[in-house]
């Protein structure tokens, strides 16, 4: 599957505005459509350069397969947030402590043959670990972002 956004290119920095220190507003993303036995999609949004290890910045399960993608700010149709790193529902944008070089923020859609069951409180390595066990298909998105 491929996943794009109006907002940055793949591997280009992420807008201020979707910065934790910006509006923290989540990218507009969309998609192409998944493959036939795709029940049910999640998103998952990490940083896997953070200092205490990969941070968990967005975690929505349940996205209804014929959502053809997200509006900035939005929740994908069907979808449920889950807790993200900083402790809070929905999304937390990039935060990366000042004068680290750039990190990566990897989105990864994936396709499921039906729903997934993940604790409300999940860390992204297992959350991760569970969805590319579960997955038929995956897009993956990475932007940047230095402070």
């Amino acid at each position: 599957m491929e996943l794009r956004s109006t907002a940055f290119e793949d591997r280009a920095p992420v807008p201020g505005r979707h910065a934790r220190d910006g509006e923290n507003v989540s990218p507009p993303l969309d998609w192409s459509r998944p493959p036939p036995g795709t029940r049910s999609m999640a998103l998952l949004c990490e940083d896997p350069d953070a200092p205490s290890g990969t941070f968990l910045h967005w975690l929505v399960t349940g996205i209804d397969p014929t959502s053809p993608g997200v509006g900035p700010g939005e929740l994908p149709d069907g979808g449920e947030e889950h807790t993200n790193g900083f402790g809070e529902r929905g999304w937390g944008g990039p935060e990366p402590p000042p004068g680290d070089p750039a990190h990566r923020y990897r989105f990864r859609l994936y396709a499921l043959p039906g729903g997934v069951s993940l604790p409300e409180e999940v860390s992204a390595g297992d959350a991760r670990r569970i969805l590319d066990a579960e997955g038929l298909a995956t897009g993956t998105l990475t932007g940047l972002y230095q402070r």
